[in-house]
Order: C-alpha cells, then sequence, then structure tokens
C-alpha cells in the first residue's frame, strides 16, 4: 500500500434551535474572500467528522471547517461565515438534514450570493451550495457520506478528482480526507496558489486524555506545500496514536494474567514499531520499544533502541532520574540497560557529572 507521503509525491510528479436571523449576521463588508476548495465527510464504519481544506489564504483553518462529535460537520468559504459554523451545527444536532440546515442558513443572509458552504448530517447525507457571485470556477459535488466544494479553482476537475479520491483512497478516514485534497491540488487547486491547509476529526472523547472530542486537529498556516506539510502533521498524530496503544497494551499485561502476557508484549512492539515507521524521530517512542523488547528478554535490541532514544535526543542524558521517571523511563530501566555493554557504553562517554546525574 502507498503511503500517503509517496501518493502526495506521486499526484506532484504526474500532474506538476438556533434560529438565524440576518440580525445575527456579520456585517460582510471587510469579510474577506476564502478561497479554496474543502470536503467535509462521515465515516460511517467509526462515526467520525471530518473537514479538510486548502486554500491560498493565511490559516484558512480558522475559518472554514466546524465540526462536532455525533453531530456533522460544515466547510464555510467564499466569503466565508463565521457563524454558519455554530448555528448550522446547532441545526445538526436538532437532526435537521443537511439540505434544510444549508437552507436554514442562506436563506436569511443578504450576502448569501457570495457564500460557499458544504455540510454532512447525522445520517450521512451531504449537501453544497455555491452562491452565484462566488468566484469562478466555483461549484460542488455530493456522494455518500461527503460533499466537496470549491472556489476560484482551476477548474470542476478539482473537485471531480477530490470526490473519486475521497471513494477510492486507502488508509483510514483521515488519510483519506488528505488524499482528497492531494487530488483536488493535482488537479489544479485553487487558481492562485496555495499557502494554507487544515484537517479536523471528531470523535466522541477521541481528543487528549478522553476529554475533547478533537480525535486530529491539525493546522498548516503558511507552506509552499501546504497539504505534503499536512501530511506529515497527519503521520506524526498517527503514530502518537500507536504509540499510545501500546502503552496501553503494556498496562494491560502488567495488570492481566501471566499467560496473557507474551501476547500482549508481541501486540504492543508491533504498535510500537508501527508508529516509528510513520515517526522515527520519537524519541519517547524508542524508550517505550526499549522496555517492550527488555521485557520479552531481547536485551540487545532493547539496548539498540534506546540508543536510538539518546541519538534523537541527546537531553535524555541530561534529565534527573526523577524526571525521567515522570516521563515513563523509569530508574528500573536505566538499571537493567546499564547490564548491557553495548549501552553501558553511551553512558560511560558522559562526563562524570552528568552520568550521575542520570543514574
Amino acid at each position: 500500500m502507498r503511503t500517503l507521503s509517496t501518493f502526495l509525491a506521486f499526484c506532484l510528479c504526474v500532474f506538476g434551535g438556533s434560529g438565524v436571523t440576518q440580525s445575527n449576521l456579520p456585517e460582510p463588508v471587510t469579510a474577506p474572500h476564502i478561497a479554496t476548495f474543502s470536503i467535509v465527510a462521515r465515516d460511517p464504519e467509526t462515526g467520525d467528522y471530518g473537514v479538510a481544506v486548502q486554500s491560498r489564504y493565511f490559516a484558512v483553518g480558522d475559518v472554514v471547517p466546524h465540526a462536532a462529535a455525533e453531530t456533522g460537520a460544515i466547510a464555510t468559504q467564499a466569503r466565508g461565515n463565521l457563524l454558519y459554523g455554530a448555528q448550522g451545527l446547532a441545526l445538526l444536532a436538532e437532526g435537521k438534514a443537511a439540505d434544510d440546515v444549508i437552507e436554514q442558513l442562506v436563506n436569511p443572509d443578504p450576502l448569501r450570493s457570495e457564500r460557499q458552504v458544504g455540510v454532512v448530517d447525522q445520517r450521512g447525507h451531504a449537501a453544497s451550495y455555491t452562491g452565484e457571485e462566488c468566484l469562478p470556477w466555483a461549484g460542488g459535488r455530493t456522494g455518500d457520506n461527503y460533499a466537496v466544494q470549491g472556489n476560484l479553482l482551476a477548474g470542476p476537475q478539482v473537485v471531480n478528482a477530490m470526490a473519486t479520491a475521497f471513494e477510492t483512497a486507502p488508509g483510514d478516514f483521515a488519510t483519506r480526507l488528505v488524499y482528497a485534497l492531494a487530488a483536488g491540488q493535482a488537479a489544479g487547486g485553487d487558481a492562485r496558489g496555495r499557502q494554507s491547509a487544515a484537517l479536523l476529526v471528531v470523535r466522541k472523547e477521541g481528543g487528549y486524555l478522553g476529554l475533547t472530542d478533537r480525535h486530529v486537529d491539525l493546522h498548516v498556516e503558511d507552506h509552499p506545500t501546504p497539504i505534503r506539510e499536512l501530511a506529515r502533521l497527519l503521520e506524526i498524530r498517527q503514530s502518537q496514536l500507536a504509540r499510545t496503544h501500546a502503552t496501553e497494551l503494556l498496562q494491560q499485561a502488567e495488570d492481566g494474567e501471566e499467560d496473557q502476557r507474551a501476547d500482549l508484549y508481541k501486540e504492543a512492539q508491533a504498535q510500537m514499531e508501527h508508529a516509528l515507521e510513520l515517526y522515527p524521530e520519537d524519541d519517547y517512542g524508542w524508550w517505550v520499544l526499549a522496555r517492550i523488547r527488555l521485557l520479552q528478554g531481547e536485551r540487545d535490541a532493547a539496548a539498540a533502541a534506546a540508543q536510538r532514544a539518546l541519538i534523537e535526543n541527546p537531553a535524555w542524558r541530561r534529565l534527573p532520574a526523577s524526571t525521567r521517571s515522570s516521563l515513563g523511563v523509569p530508574p528500573e530501566l536505566i538499571k537493567a540497560l546499564l547490564e548491557i555493554d553495548t549501552f553501558r557504553r553511551v553512558w560511560g562517554s558522559l562526563s562524570p557529572e552528568t552520568s550521575a546525574a542520570a543514574q
């Protein structure tokens, strides 16, 4: 299976209770045109909702994407109206259909002819609206569980390519959203060029420590190749998620029955190796892998992983033992590793002061 980065390189090579009233709409005169292309979508397998967007506009992620777990997703662009986000999500939470939400948003809006919006609802139905005064080429396309739309584009081929990519691309939901952006850019993208991109995926309690619903929330504010950079950030986020799963499996092994530990260790190792394949610069991840290897009796592999952690971030050597322990690298792990010649030689290269602090 092609990695997301490979696909991006391939593309670049080949294709070069909430009524809405006019009174609470923002004053439109100073609002900039957010000329861009976006996709709003729902994953029927997980129930996740997401928005991905790219534009020749600084920090497009601050304007266009809006989503709520178990509710729906909205993209507001062209002469973007931020109230469409909050008010549209409130309508979706009431169970309104995507078409009805767009109707209730745009009908009372005096600048509806300059608005563009995409919506996907709780049932996966999608709708896209393009005002007649949006800068050409402007339009959209809908399919099962998604809507794509854009304005000031190179042509209709942009949204068509996005739709095809989202429907056929491999990988998880977030990856497919970025594939859609990459395909749109490869087909011509924003006629002015490119500058920023964003990806938002919401899942119930899918964010940090389960305290938020923002499962993936990535912004590229200003970059010569924002979609490529967004793909890189997504791989780091996916690596973090895999590492978290690995540490959870380790905890299960410690808390569970002894006869289950070997299988849990193997599964944790597979997760951690996958995480490090996505983001090999993750120094903490190499410490987790070292611990997993050591627990399986693989001393040389454990030492190699720990050494890689120090290569990626030599600052670990200077941290007091109590600090390292708080960060998930306990003294007993270092002590066990120091019994391995190759690792002990690494510690031996430290100054006496640093070595004392490290132990």
